[in-house]
């Protein structure tokens, strides 16, 4: 395996991080002089507002910036309030709905969350900073942008970059709106580099061609060599995305998923996934890691504890880690019903339907998909399993104020009533 000089860069290629560079050489020599002098590179990842939470796919590239900073380097996290107005037309097939400007504002503080659960935020020369790409475009000359960026960029370079050619060969309409945006992001880059001597950007590899924008406006305009480097896109053994569960996005931000549904998102992850995503999601020393990914059988199952609790530590904190792990254990292993299980209130529980509660407890997207389970034997109340479709809570399934509820074997709610 390639040695590098830098740590920074020894790291990514060990952990699984590494996937593309603009300039290896030139980016290891950059770290590692920052690193000898003991000043900090100073590097950015960039996430558009489009909605109020990071999803463990954004996970990625925010633990590789996160390393960054526990190589004794400045990171800076970009929140696109100009960007979001537009969208990024790469992977998508049709034009992002527009938002407003209210709905941006509060995603932007729900994207804030989700750095601040991986970074250290502060006014120290490693803390990262938060910078929201608005404060200069907000006011910016269409005429002047035109003339001072739009003369570094040839429309026949843009048409070759994936995030346009693959949507023309798809003959899905593209607007001139959304063709503009790798012109945004490469301006970003150089703002960043101008207001804060930014020379990196990271990010999944999905963005190398808004990357290389920016790393090309830079040699042209300003004459100063920026550094791309991206991470591979991280699928599970079906060959998903990772961050999508049945439907639903395991989101950072408490407030969109508990703890303990995070937690048993790792937990639940199939056997062979447990080495790659102890390397990406959590901070254990690789030698650990090693020791972990060769258990087999029944002992894999205390490597995905392992992965569960300290992925859930990096994003929740400690607490919530051990709250979560607690919860896994009364409930899996002694059978009791822990207190961070997911919770449906409701006012009464006597007449509502095993439909229903599915549903609005979150572990099925439809009653149809409810339905299709119950035929499956998938559902159980109070540990009995469920065959009528058409089933209501009554008075004798409601135990101390509550129902147990099951979905399969790895799912757990309760759905309480409210005093």
């Amino acid at each position: 395996m390639t040695q590098f000089k830098s740590e920074f860069l020894n790291i990514m290629l060990e952990r699984g991080f590494y996937n593309q560079c603009t300039n290896e050489e030139g980016f290891d020599n950059y770290l590692f002089e920052c690193e000898k002098k003991g000043i900090p590179a100073i590097g950015y990842l960039g996430s558009d507002p489009t909605g109020d939470s990071l999803h463990v796919g954004h996970i990625v590239p925010l633990m590789m910036l996160r390393w960054f900073q526990k190589c004794g380097h400045k990171p800076i996290a970009l929140v696109g309030g100009a960007t979001a107005r537009i969208g990024d037309p790469s992977g998508k097939d049709k034009l992002r709905p527009f938002l407003s400007a209210e709905t941006l504002e509060y995603n932007i503080k729900g994207l804030k969350k989700s750095f601040a659960n991986f970074l250290k935020f502060g006014d120290g020369k490693t803390d990262a900073l938060m910078v929201d790409n608005w404060e200069w475009f907000e006011n910016i000359n269409y005429l002047s942008f035109l003339r001072d960026i739009g003369t570094y960029y040839s429309v026949n370079r843009m048409l070759t970059m994936d995030s346009v050619k693959s949507r023309l060969e798809r003959e899905q309409p593209m607007s001139f709106l959304e063709f503009n945006y790798m012109l945004l992001q490469g301006y970003d880059f150089c703002e960043l580099y101008k207001k804060h001597g930014c020379r990196a950007q990271i990010a999944g590899s999905d963005q190398w061609g808004n990357i290389t924008s920016g790393t090309e406006l830079g040699r042209r305009k300003y004459d100063v060599e920026l550094f791309g480097f991206t991470s591979p896109i991280i699928t599970d053994s079906a060959g998903k995305k990772m961050g999508k569960s049945e439907g639903n996005a395991i989101w950072i931000n408490e407030d969109k998923l508990s703890s303990y549904a995070y937690y048993q998102y790792f937990r639940n992850l199939n056997d062979s996934e447990v080495g790659k995503c102890l390397r990406i999601y959590t901070d254990l020393p690789i030698d650990e890691i090693h020791r972990l990914e060769k258990l087999k059988d029944q002992e894999i199952n205390e490597a995905k504890k392992i992965l569960a609790y300290e992925a859930t530590k990096i994003c929740r904190g400690e607490k919530q880690a051990i709250a979560a792990q607690q919860t896994a254990v009364q409930t899996f292993e002694q059978g009791g019903t822990g207190n961070e299980l997911p919770v449906l209130e409701k006012e009464i529980l006597n007449g509502l339907s095993v439909l229903d509660a599915f549903v609005e407890i979150g572990f099925c997207s439809s009653k149809g998909e409810v339905r299709r389970l119950i035929k499956q034997n998938g559902i159980k109340i109070n540990d009995k399993v469920i065959n009528d479709e058409n089933y209501i809570f009554n008075d004798k399934d409601i135990i101390d104020g509550q129902i147990k509820i099951t979905q399969g074997k790895k799912k757990f709610g309760l759905i309480k009533q409210t005093a």
